[in-house]
């Protein structure tokens, strides 16, 4: 176990105090006597957390004799155990091989659906500080009602919802992965609704008109941010219309993008040129609205890189973000919303150049990936406790790229040149643990959770390779590994300059079953719940920009 201490003195009675607890003040405090070390006293402070609980879909309309599924997500600690009724009644007594809980209640599945099953469907989650509780209705109707239903639907623009959007060298493919079924090709010469210029201007001296993407964030289900680095550029693709809706002016080279939803706002990070020789820092405001955008120059200098914590069920709200500067051991603690500096938090002692940061709001720990360098053979990770911004020390002997769940649970961390992957869990008490050490060949690319389907609160890993075909599947609660084979080659490093993630695994958010990963020219979809391959894509080169829209 790694548990931390904090030493403050407030107040007249030597008592410490906390204002507003929340799950990152969980972990051990000790105080000590003045003058006399080995005089201590250890607390251990839990916090609680009543259940926060989203389900899918909120409606949905089903044909007598096919199967439904109503699914519910709930997050709070302790664990939530979750109930169902239909219309107000417990369906615990009517439980058969009709009616199924999965995964301790997330899911109610019904495998022959009839006229009867119609109704109200309330998911209850229960933990010791509270409840919570919300509605999946179902609708079974025959198919001439269904059709007409869909119709409707469709008019009302419920069919554009739960795609993936896919930014290659041949425009923008708008991708259903349910029945591998492209809905919209937006092609490189297609116009901009405003400007009427082109999406991807024609270069001289190029053959085939193509276009360049290099990074790409959703803004609310309502339109997505993506960036064209030749262009010095950012689109705004309106997802109602699924069309491209305008452009607007960023400095040289954008590459990285950000979505902050806690302050609406968009970071872009330029390069100015591919020697990263005038890096800048932009924010777009206000970026939901998507009309007239201003672009905001931050006061940052030399920035290599930028981290914002991302927020969840439990943590809706994030202050404060980093920026990491060329070759500095430290980063920079920023305000998100006054988008200034606050102070700056040293490695000097630890000789590390930050690479990557992960954070966990459990215990409220960071992660911080050290740079390699030639002088030191391994560079453990360091942790920053947010609390105090103190930097802790090392994460043990782990080293390479933090990973965390998105409940905060788990850092995985990917040690790119060995294939180590180090899983450690992080406790209700704020403390981090070793689970497994796994041996793999898989050297990593990127890496996402997947909800399992099996368990209620755990999770599934897919990771791709730099070099390799394969990809890696790893379930979190046993450590059983698996590998999906084949999946061709990945694009090369030297074709996707833009960050280390040469081929990315991008997941379908907290319900959706379906991952889809790029090689060079294709495409796979993978089917979460089996641990399957779904399908390849082909004919789409360096698809390696992915967003994922959900319900809109």
């Amino acid at each position: 176990f790694l548990s931390f201490c904090y030493i403050q003195d407030f107040g007249e009675d030597d008592s410490l105090y906390i204002t507003k607890v929340t799950t990152i003040h969980m972990g051990n405090y000790t105080c000590h006597a003045y003058g006399y070390e080995e005089l201590y006293q250890t607390h251990i402070l839990q916090v609680n957390v009543p259940p926060v609980i989203r389900v899918y879909p909120e409606t949905q309309a089903q044909e007598p004799g096919v199967s439904a599924s109503l699914k519910c997500h709930a997050e709070g600690i302790p664990n939530p155990r979750i109930s169902w009724l239909k219309n107000g009644i417990d369906i615990m007594p009517k439980l058969s091989k009709q009616l199924s809980l999965l995964a301790n209640g997330s899911e109610l599945h019904i495998s022959s659906v009839r006229y009867e099953d119609t109704g109200a469907y309330t998911c209850i989650a229960k933990n010791e500080v509270g409840v919570d509780e919300d509605i999946s209705s179902l609708f079974i109707e025959d198919s001439a009602r269904k059709t007409l239903a869909n119709i409707l639907w469709r008019e009302e623009g419920l069919s554009v919802g739960n795609m993936f959007y896919v930014f290659s060298d041949d425009g923008i493919t708008v991708l259903q992965p349910n029945e591998c079924e492209i809905r919209r090709h937006i092609r490189p010469e297609e116009r901009i609704f405003t400007s009427y210029e082109e999406i991807c201007p024609r270069v001289e001296g190029e053959g085939t008109q193509s276009c360049l993407w290099a990074s790409a964030v959703n803004v609310r289900d309502k339109y997505i941010y993506v960036t064209q680095p030749k262009q010095n550029r950012v689109m705004i693709i309106d997802i109602q219309t699924q069309k491209a809706v305008q452009t607007f002016d960023v400095d040289p080279l954008p590459t990285k993008l950000h979505y902050d939803k806690s302050h609406d706002q968009v970071w872009v990070l330029s390069w100015g040129d591919m020697q990263k020789s005038s890096p800048t820092l932009q924010v777009i405001p206000e970026a939901s609205t998507g009309e007239e955008q201003r672009v905001i120059r931050t006061p940052f200098q030399g920035v290599e890189d930028f981290f914002i914590p991302p927020t969840n069920l439990i943590i809706n709200h994030v202050r404060f973000g980093f920026i990491f500067n060329k070759s500095k051991p430290a980063v920079h603690k920023i305000d998100l919303e006054t988008v200034t500096h606050i102070k700056t938090i040293n490695f000097k002692n630890h000789s590390c150049i930050p690479q990557t940061m992960a954070y966990t709001h459990l215990g409220g720990y960071f992660f911080v990936q050290c740079r390699k360098s030639r002088s030191v053979a391994v560079s453990p990770q360091l942790i920053i406790d947010s609390v105090t911004d103190a930097v802790i020390g090392p994460n043990g002997d782990v080293s390479g790229t933090p990973h965390i769940s998105p409940d905060g649970r788990y850092l995985v961390s990917t040690d790119e040149d060995s294939g180590r992957i180090k899983v450690q869990a992080v406790t209700v008490r704020g403390e981090i643990k070793l689970i497994y050490d796994l041996q793999t060949n898989i050297h990593v690319s990127d890496l996402t959770f997947q909800p399992s389907f099996t368990e209620g609160n755990q999770y599934y890993i897919y990771a791709t390779s730099h070099l390799q075909t394969d990809v890696l599947f790893v379930e979190l609660s046993t450590g059983k590994m698996n590998v999906l084979k084949n999946l061709k080659d990945p694009i090369t490093s030297k074709d996707w300059p833009w960050s280390s993630y040469n081929r990315i695994m991008k997941d379908s958010g907290l319900f959706g079953q379906y991952l889809i990963t790029p090689a060079k020219d294709s495409l796979f979809v993978i089917n979460g719940r089996q641990n399957t391959l779904r399908c390849e894509v082909s004919g789409i080169r360096r698809g390696n920009t992915v967003v994922w829209v959900g319900e809109v």
